[in-house]
C-alpha cells in the first residue's frame, strides 16, 4: 500500500487497490464534517496553497472547502497571468518558493505532466488537480467513491459492474484516470460510446484489456446504455485546435429523459464530472433529468469534498486524529 504521509499524489498509477480502499474509507469518515454535523480543526494553522493555472470551479473550490473543513487556511492563485510564471519563472522555481510558504499544495495546470514537474521542486506534498489532457486523479477517486456509494443501494460493490463511458473519451482526463482505477477491480464490462475520432486512447484501453475486462467500443447509443452506471463527459473544447472543430462533435450524444427510458435500465445511475454543457447545441444532460432519482451528478460533486479532505488528512498524517479535534457546530443554515 502507498505511504501517504509526506508524499505527492500525482497519478492514479501510484495507487493499488489497498491504497484506494484506504482513501475511500477515510473519505467516508469525513461525512459528519462535510454535512456540518460537527466541526473538525485537526489542521488548524496549516496552510494550503491552491494554484489553479487553468479555469476551474468545482475542483478549485472543493479543494479549498475540504481544507477549511479540517481547520486549515487556504491561499489561492488563480490564472497563470496572476503568477510569476507569466514572467518566465520555471515551475521548479515557483515550487521552491511556494512550498516554503505552505504545508501542502493543490495544483492544476494546462500542460501535461506539469504538476509532476512542479512537484520535483516542492518540499511539501503536492496534489494533482488536473494536468492538461493527462490525468485528474482526485476526480477519478471521487468518481469511484460515488460509484461505490450508489451501488451500495443495490447490494453491489466495485467488482462485477457494467459501466458505460460516453462522450469525448480521447481528451477527457477524467475517464482516463477512472479507467485506470477500474482496472484494479474484477470482471468489469466497460462500453465506450464516442465518435470514432474521439475514442479512448490505446494506452488506456491496453490497461483495461490487461486487467481482463470486457471492452466494447461503439458510436451508437441504442443497446449500449443498459448499464449499472452511465458516465458522460463533455466535449473538451479547450483541447481542440479551434471551437469549430469541437462543434463537429457537440450534441451527438445527448442524454435526456426519453433516451434514459428507451435505452437505460430502470436503476441506471447517471454520472458526469461537470460542468455539463446545457447550451441547446450541446445539451449533454437535459434538465428534464434533474428530478431523476438516479441522476448522481450533484452527489458526485459533493463527494469531491469528502475525497479531498481524505487526501489532505492522509498526506499530512492526521487521518487517525479526526475525532480528537471535533467541536459542535454553532451556526444554522436552515430555518
Amino acid at each position: 500500500m502507498m505511504t501517504f504521509q509526506g508524499n505527492h499524489i500525482l497519478s492514479v498509477s501510484q495507487l493499488d487497490r489497498e491504497s484506494i480502499t484506504r482513501i475511500l474509507d477515510v473519505s467516508a469518515k469525513m461525512v459528519p464534517y462535510s454535512t456540518r454535523q460537527k466541526r473538525c480543526y485537526v489542521l488548524e494553522g496549516a496552510i494550503l496553497s491552491s494554484l489553479f493555472f487553468e479555469p476551474s470551479t468545482r475542483t478549485r473550490i472543493s479543494f479549498g472547502t475540504a481544507f477549511n473543513l479540517l481547520g486549515g487556511f487556504v491561499r489561492e492563485t488563480v490564472g497563470e497571468e496572476n503568477s510569476s510564471l507569466s514572467k518566465g519563472e520555471s515551475l521548479f522555481d515557483t515550487a521552491q518558493v511556494i512550498s516554503g510558504y505552505s504545508d501542502i499544495i493543490a495544483m492544476r495546470h494546462p500542460k501535461m505532466h506539469s504538476v509532476a514537474e512542479f512537484a520535483q521542486g516542492s518540499s511539501v506534498p503536492v496534489i494533482n488537480g488536473g494536468d492538461g489532457a493527462n490525468e485528474h486523479p482526485t476526480q477519478a477517486l471521487l468518481d469511484l467513491f460515488t460509484i461505490q456509494s450508489e451501488m451500495q443501494h443495490f447490494g453491489k460493490n466495485l467488482d462485477n459492474l457494467n459501466i458505460t463511458l460516453m462522450g469525448d473519451l480521447k481528451h477527457g482526463r477524467t475517464v482516463h484516470s477512472l479507467s485506470k482505477l477500474l482496472s484494479l477491480y474484477k470482471n468489469m464490462s466497460i462500453t465506450m460510446v464516442s465518435p470514432d475520432a474521439l475514442r479512448m486512447p490505446d494506452s488506456v484501453l491496453s490497461i483495461l484489456d490487461d486487467a481482463g475486462h470486457k471492452i466494447i467500443q461503439t458510436d451508437k447509443l441504442e443497446g449500449n446504455l443498459s448499464s449499472d452506471v452511465v458516465y458522460q463527459t463533455r466535449i473538451q473544447q479547450e483541447r481542440f485546435a479551434s471551437s469549430g472543430e469541437a462543434d463537429l462533435y457537440r450534441g451527438h450524444f445527448s442524454l435526456n429523459k426519453q433516451v434514459y427510458q428507451d435505452y437505460c435500465k430502470k436503476n441506471t445511475v447517471i454520472m458526469h464530472p461537470l460542468p455539463r454543457d446545457s447550451r441547446p447545441e450541446a445539451n449533454e444532460l437535459d434538465n428534464d433529468l434533474n428530478d431523476l432519482q438516479h441522476l448522481a451528478i450533484f452527489r458526485q460533486a459533493q463527494n469531491g469534498v469528502l475525497v479531498r479532505m481524505a487526501l489532505f488528512a492522509l498526506a499530512l498524517g492526521v487521518e487517525n486524529k479526526l475525532t480528537d479535534y471535533e467541536k459542535p457546530i454553532t451556526w444554522h443554515t436552515t430555518k
